[in-house]
């Protein structure tokens, strides 16, 4: 034979070969792997990935060393390809989450530019939802972010480009003999298997995913119809990304299979490598026993002194305090009281989750009195004092119609907000859940509106400083046991002296409700503020969201209301459920109320002491003047 040729033959297969391994590969296990490491990520000495550590606001990143051809080079389709892997997340603390981890496939392993936290390491704010990315990740997301549509903080979803996912559902596998989904919790510890399968002749893509005592469910969590040949480059690295923010739970990987043109061979789960809290000791029987008798002497020698420390400690200090915080001592609870109070900030006292905080119910173990207790992260140890001073400032307030902010806690970077209890919850509650057996009447919503309106004059006029509250929405307005109205959640509130300018700074508060003058200027002012209340009127007349589905377009609810109020019908855009039983001139005066506050015009708008006196009758509502070009 030719030599030239048996050359070829040889390099053909031996090409033949190696395309053939890489695509196809399994880990038991990373201590043999091929992978390209980066960030916090690192094999540890029994063979675990772990992805992050505890390190805050750091990413990790994790790619097969060899790239993937997936396409077709003849037709452009990307071939059928099917992955397995075993992940858990170990949390600092007990229910608190972090941002997760996510499986990706991406044209470079470099991810330049990615962003940690709620970016988990795979965007920034500049390029998510670019399509010019060619990601596709499946993320197991561990935090709510409204900002990227999530439904919850305990999810899976499919992302093409960003992180606004185009499939998503709460974590959960199906029980074959029940025939239904039950959840799982992403932050449990526990190890799970997640499988991802697409069809290139369905076009289909799959993710399913179970404990890992239980084996591969016959019904997918998520199942998504999509071709994916404008999102799969020629060439792709496949891996994992994950990321830290003010929480800093570690991301594992135990196992990981991947085959293309076929099914992802099944991991051996009992060569899989063991997570650090289930570590087994190897050590002889009479080994242990002396060890153990050994440490038993050492603890309970620790412990006497440690007993005699705290107990010279209590003497001498009731509670350490920072010496700038002894001028706002008596507005601060002790760690260990709330932790009491909230029967140690229990899933059951779970009132709700926003995107700055989780609230909790509890009762102070002393005076038994009911308080709401928010938990947020304060990532910087800069501007702690003046945010302390903030949170002092605003537990002095007191009017009837604003939920009293009655002190704070802190322990290391998280602070704790501590506010009276409302028994009856959040105003949106009444309007958006159909679950709530009963409607609220006009006259109840009439006296929630004049009720906020009195607190928000309070706030700009009535205390020494004037305070912008910055979110005024129906989620932030509690109603106590008569039904009474409260403004509540001065998370994003600021302060500034009478007579003085508002400071710029970023564009906060919630999408529907900001003033336009807002984007372009960064300053937030009473304004502002009056823009959001006149926005959330007409929420509480209409019964409708800020931002409304209409032909699958957004349609922003006060643009409606005004084409409703220049076609002569009004009254049409009243809330259904209330049946009519209203006063017809008192409902067109304070959706007229609503259009004014809400005008796009700045000079256009009456302060909050104006729309008093135009509720109560002691004012004539002027001409509503145009909104200008942008409303026909």
């Amino acid at each position: 034979m030719n030599p030239k040729l048996s050359l070829v033959l040889v390099i053909c297969m031996l090409a033949g070969i190696t395309a053939k391994k890489y695509d196809e590969f399994t880990y038991n296990g990373f201590r043999r792997s091929e992978l390209y490491l980066d960030g916090m990520a690192e094999i540890t000495l029994n063979g675990l990935l772990r992805l992050t550590n505890t390190t805050r606001s750091q990413r990790g990143h994790a790619f097969h060393k060899v790239p993937l051809h997936l396409k077709n080079s003849s037709d452009g389709n990307v071939y059928s390809f099917s992955t397995c892997f075993v992940f858990a997340i170990l949390t600092e603390y007990p229910g608190v989450s972090g941002d997760g981890l996510a499986l990706v496939l991406s044209p470079t392993r470099e991810l330049a530019g990615a962003l940690p936290k709620q970016f988990l390491g795979l965007f920034n704010s500049t390029n998510d939802g670019n399509s010019a990315n060619h990601v596709l990740a499946i993320e197991l997301d561990t935090i709510l972010n409204v900002d990227f549509g999530d439904i919850n903080n305990n999810h899976v979803g499919i992302d093409v480009n960003g992180l606004r996912s185009i499939n998503a559902a709460t974590a959960s596998y199906f029980i074959e003999n029940i025939g239904e989904f039950k959840n799982l919790s992403l932050i449990s510890g526990e190890p799970m298997q997640v499988w991802v399968d697409y069809s290139n002749l369905e076009k289909k893509l799959n993710v399913t995913i179970s404990p890992i005592s239980v084996p591969k469910p016959s019904h997918p969590l998520l199942s998504s119809f999509i071709d994916l040949s404008s999102v799969i480059s020629d060439t792709m690295y496949i891996g994992f990304s994950a990321s830290t923010g003010s929480s800093v739970p570690s991301s594992y990987v135990l196992g990981w299979s991947f085959k293309m043109n076929g099914q992802a061979a099944a991991l051996n789960l009992s060569s899989l490598p063991s997570l650090p809290l289930k570590k087994k000791d190897g050590r002889k029987q009479t080994s242990l026993i002396i060890w153990l008798s050994l440490g038993i002497v050492v603890f309970i020698t620790i412990t006497a002194f440690s007993i005699a420390y705290i107990i010279r400690r209590k003497a001498r200090y009731a509670e350490v305090l920072e010496e700038w915080e002894l001028e706002h001592r008596t507005h601060r609870f002790s760690y260990k009281e709330l932790f009491k109070a909230t029967k140690g900030f229990r899933e059951e006292n779970l009132l709700g989750v926003g995107g700055f905080g989780r609230v909790y119910k509890g009762k102070l173990p002393t005076s038994k009195t009911e308080i709401a207790v928010k938990r947020i992260s304060h990532d910087s140890r800069q501007g702690m004092r003046e945010f302390v001073g903030e949170i002092a400032s605003h537990s002095q307030l007191r009017h009837r119609n604003l939920v009293q902010l009655l002190g704070y806690s802190r322990r290391k970077g998280e602070v704790l907000l501590v506010y009276e209890f409302m028994c009856n919850g959040s105003l949106d509650k009444f309007l958006y859940d159909a679950n709530k057996p009963t409607t609220l009447s006009w006259s109840q919503r009439l006296n929630i509106i004049r009720g906020v309106a009195s607190g928000l004059l309070y706030l700009h006029e009535g205390w020494v400083q004037i305070v912008v509250h910055r979110d005024i929405k129906a989620s932030n307005v509690l109603l106590d046991a008569e039904m009474n109205g409260k403004l509540g959640d001065f998370g994003l509130s600021r302060l500034y002296d009478h007579g003085s300018d508002p400071q710029i700074s970023h564009v906060e508060g919630t999408f529907g409700y900001i003033a336009p003058e807002l984007t372009k200027t960064g300053k937030a002012t009473t304004s502002t503020d009056v823009f959001a209340f006149g926005v959330f009127i007409l929420e509480v007349v209409c019964g409708r969201r800020p931002i409304m589905q209409q032909q699958s377009l957004d349609l922003h609810l006060v643009e409606w209301v005004w084409r409703s109020w220049k076609n002569g019908v009004i009254l049409e855009v009243t809330d259904a459920r209330l049946g009519g039983d209203y006063d017809l001139g008192e409902v067109e005066l304070i959706l007229k109320i609503g259009l004014l506050c809400s005008h796009p015009v700045v000079a256009s708008r009456p302060t909050m002491r104006q729309v008093m006196q135009l509720l109560d009758g002691d004012l004539s509502l002027p001409e509503i003047p145009k909104y200008g070009s942008g409303i026909s």
